[in-house]
């Protein structure tokens, strides 16, 4: 029997994804069409044996969040069920905390997952690599390569070539240490619980020194535990913990900008995995270009005397409203929104019920990774850069109103603004 965690993290998490997390927590914004988590979710769905699926994070109960688990359980037929925790607890807190939970029914191994990445999920992969390996360790950690400069913003991995185990684990390192980099995915057995609980015990000991010696750090939380740092570090080197590298697509989802990436990586596999989702041109109407995914409730101006031109890698969302003549490209259009005739929507994320205007033109710019370098993953820029805003694709956040013939460029609208004229590199509050 398996069973897998998802951490979803909570609303003082995701700073990077505003406004689009004002609306809805962010796991459940759309990429390639459906919710972020739901791809989680269909991957664990998959393999023989899961029984369980469990997600852990600090929102608070809410409609949004209890639909799409009630929904999830009725499609994929399976148990999915959420526990809050009481605090941010870190990766490892909240697998302690919520353990018996974990551990009920007695699972062999359970996956653990980040829901801001998005990949493969390789999950059948790092199994039979788990069972081939005699399941003697507690961990397999899915990793995969970047380059130099970018490894030292992700856990780095150095192993051994010829068993795979992982012999030295530093996050974040402040100089290179390997091109081998964590994605936040990992099988465990119930032996990881041993090692959090001596993590667990320890913090409790020094919180009670600290204590003693009346130290203000004696604040923090003995829960909060990160894998990272505090089980994965001391693991390495013991024969405990174990790599396996994908050579599938794998990317963070921290900002809005790395959605529009994910959207793509995602509606690429739609090719093999669900060709059903993705539309063809239609006759009369619509040109579509590349992967792009309509739901069907969109309506598109079928008496259009100018074909609507979309693609390639575009998400056109529930509800949504296109007139004649409009381009869209590179972008997430969200449901209820209006796009009317001749508009042009490039490198951007239109909120929930916003309007653009007629031949008015909405442009961001990519932040995609370099193409010439095979490893390279999706740059996490700062808001702000040498005192400005960092171009980057446009957001417009819910109910926004674009006006006739203006130009949005590289901007973000906060929710509920009507605008008269054109923006370029600004916050608009």
């Amino acid at each position: 029997m398996l069973k897998a965690v998802i951490l979803i993290g909570g609303p003082q998490k995701g700073t990077r994804f505003r406004p689009l997390s004002f609306e809805v927590p962010k796991p459940l914004f759309p990429v390639a069409g459906v919710p972020m988590l739901q791809h989680h979710i269909e991957a664990c769905a998959k393999v023989p044996g899961m029984k369980e699926i469990i997600l852990i994070g600090f929102y608070q109960p809410n409609d949004a969040l209890s639909r799409y688990l009630s929904s999830a359980q009725q499609e994929f037929k399976i148990l999915v069920r959420y526990l809050q925790e009481f605090a941010p607890l870190g990766t490892g807190g909240g697998l302690y905390h919520f353990r018996d939970q974990i551990l009920s029914g007695g699972p062999s191994a359970f996956f653990l997952m980040n829901a801001d990445v998005c990949s493969e999920f390789p999950l059948l992969e790092m199994l039979r690599f788990h069972r081939d390996h005699g399941d003697v360790h507690c961990a397999v950690v899915l990793a995969t390569t970047a380059n130099r400069k970018q490894s030292l913003n992700y856990g780095c991995i150095v192993e051994s070539q010829k068993t795979h185990e992982v012999l030295h684990f530093v996050e974040k390192p402040a100089t290179f240490v390997s091109d081998i980099i964590n994605c936040g995915i990992y099988l465990f057995t119930p032996e990881i619980f041993t090692h959090i609980g001596m993590v667990f015990q320890r913090n409790q000991e020094e919180k009670l020194l600290l204590y003693l010696y009346a130290d203000i750090s004696a604040n923090r939380r003995a829960e909060v535990i990160h894998l990272e740092q505090d089980v994965f570090t001391s693991l390495a080197g013991q024969q405990q913990l174990y790599v396996y590298k994908t050579q599938g697509f794998w990317s963070q989802i921290k900002s809005a900008g790395s959605a529009i990436y994910a959207s793509r990586l995602y509606l690429n596999q739609y090719l093999q995995t669900h060709p059903e989702r993705l539309v063809s041109s239609q006759e009369g109407g619509c040109t579509v270009n590349g992967n792009v995914f309509i739901h069907p409730t969109a309506l598109i101006d079928p008496t259009a005397v100018v074909s609507v031109l979309l693609g390639p890698n575009v998400s056109i969302g529930k509800g949504v409203c296109i007139g004649a003549g409009v381009r869209v490209r590179e972008s997430i259009i969200l449901h209820g929104a209006s796009l009317q005739d001749h508009c042009c929507v490039l490198n951007s994320i239109v909120g929930w019920d916003s309007t653009i205007g007629k031949w008015a033109r909405v442009e961001g710019t990519p932040s995609d990774p370099n193409p010439n370098d095979p490893f390279a993953k999706i740059n996490s820029e700062t808001l702000f850069r040498d005192g400005g805003l960092t171009p980057s694709i446009t957001i417009l956040g819910c109910n926004v109103n674009i006006p006739s013939e203006v130009i949005i460029r590289n901007s973000i609208v906060l929710p509920h603004k009507d605008l008269s004229r054109s923006f370029k590199n600004q916050i608009i509050l």
